[in-house]
């Protein structure tokens, strides 16, 4: 347990830094930035909620099958 505690802090520690350099380092302003992470955010969450509707209907399907 201790041993995975500390590989989690690790890897919250250096995904924090990971983002503040890319923040930092970015070739482009902050506000398109922002802009693009929000844009990217929108467009995972769009093909999560696609992809939860496209199981949802085989799963379904998959039980009328059963069911009949």
């Amino acid at each position: 347990m201790r041993k995975f505690l500390s590989l989690l802090v690790g890897l919250s520690i250096g995904a924090v830094i990971g983002a503040l350099l890319a923040t930092f380092f970015s070739p482009v302003s902050s506000d398109e930035f922002q802009a693009n992470l929000k844009s990217h955010y929108q467009r995972a969450l769009e093909a999560g909620r696609e992809a939860s509707a496209r199981r949802r209907a085989e799963l379904e399907e998959e039980l009328g099958e059963l069911r009949s």
